[in-house]
């Protein structure tokens, strides 16, 4: 299908990397292909990166040396999985992923989560709309800032640091932010995790600058909950929670927990945004690169479409969102699924019939 010469075009940087991050991003760019059929005044302009641990082996590094000067001009990321089971998991990691986050300042880590129509939650006695949250994650700082060394290696002696680095700045940011997406949401409620009373130093900032960005937005209301208590919270009164902001580390832990409580990491989204649009943003799935069943044909794609949702709104595309949206939600209420959320399709089954939903769909 021809486009037309007026339709709206986003240059897309694809980077499928590991395991079954090819599967899942080639299932994803077929069905933004679909959207764009659908919607003629949408153009995708697709470019893929073979950068991943299959790069490093043949050249020594997860990406080449220019790798974000290449990304710089694009309006999006579309990112897979890294990692690799004969490779150190930190050198997958900070070869290629994390230098995209840092380097791009994509601060805020957003990963909505609700348990969909047809999915099976482990959660007792609950269904769709007993949990609606989005996780704001602190993306750029704090437990994972990369700081501190090793000394007297191999020695009884020997000592590791690793240093959290939370800053002023950083703190704000992340806790306006997220104050401003309570405010956008319908319940306008917002908690904010620390683990002030152990760490007394960079959670108790934490605690002191949600009290001083409170004030701005006095229509949010908001608590403050220990991350630990947190946990229990999430398992036995997803109810209570909406919008909820954490550290890097904390809600890295608690992201993956919210994904299996919503039925599989499977179905799991995650968007890593520089709210100020100076660089790209990166939108991924948060499910890993999960090698033991790559090469399969049973991947999860839906948190790969969720993503893709998430990208689409960021560039301003809402009607494109919502309608992959509600042919992901159609295709899971169906029984479509795959084998980690109790079905039998496989990721081609799956993706085909988000396809043709998004095809047949209404305007």
């Amino acid at each position: 299908m021809l486009t037309p010469t007026n339709a709206r075009r986003h240059k897309i940087a694809a980077i499928p990397a590991d395991g079954i991050g090819p599967e899942v991003i080639e299932a994803g760019l077929e069905v933004l292909e679909a959207l764009q059929w659908r919607c003629n005044d949408l153009s995708f302009e697709v470019t893929r990166y073979d950068w991943g641990s299959t790069y490093y082996k043949k050249y020594g590094r997860m990406m080449p040396s220019d790798g974000l000067e290449q990304l710089r001009n694009y309006d999006a990321i579309y990112f897979g999985a890294v990692g690799a089971p004969d490779i150190p998991d930190h050198i997958t990691l900070w070869g290629l992923r994390l230098p995209i986050c840092q380097g791009f300042d994509q601060y805020a880590n957003v990963r909505p989560t609700r348990i969909l129509p047809g999915i099976p939650t482990p959660l007792r006695c609950k269904g769709v709309g007993d949990l609606d949250w989005v996780i704001v994650r602190e993306n750029s700082e704090g437990e994972y800032s990369g700081h501190g060394g090793r000394a007297h290696r191999g020695l009884p002696e020997e000592v590791a640091t690793e240093v959290a680095i939370f800053t002023r700045v950083g703190v704000t940011r992340i806790m306006r932010y997220a104050f401003q997406l309570a405010q956008a949401r319908p319940r306008k409620l917002l908690t904010v995790v620390t683990k002030s009373n152990a760490q007394r130093h960079g959670m108790v900032m934490w605690d002191e600058i949600a009290e001083e960005v409170a004030p701005e937005f006095s229509d949010v209301t908001w608590d403050k909950v220990l991350v630990d208590a947190m946990t229990v919270r999430m398992t036995l009164h997803p109810e209570s929670l909406d919008t909820i902001v954490a550290t890097n580390l904390h809600a890295d832990i608690l992201s993956d927990l919210a994904g299996a409580l919503a039925g599989s990491l499977g179905v799991a989204p995650t968007a890593n945004i520089d709210p100020e649009r100076r660089f790209p943003s990166m939108f991924e799935p948060i499910h890993g690169s999960a090698f033991d069943i790559a090469g399969k044909g049973i991947a999860n794609p839906v948190a790969t479409f969720w993503t893709a949702c998430q990208m689409l709104e960021h560039l301003g595309e809402h009607d494109a969102a919502m309608r992959l949206m509600k042919a992901i939600e159609l295709v899971c209420a169906a029984g479509i699924v795959t084998p980690d959320v109790g079905g039998n399709a496989t990721t081609r089954i799956v993706t085909d019939a988000v396809i043709e939903a998004i095809r047949s769909s209404n305007d």
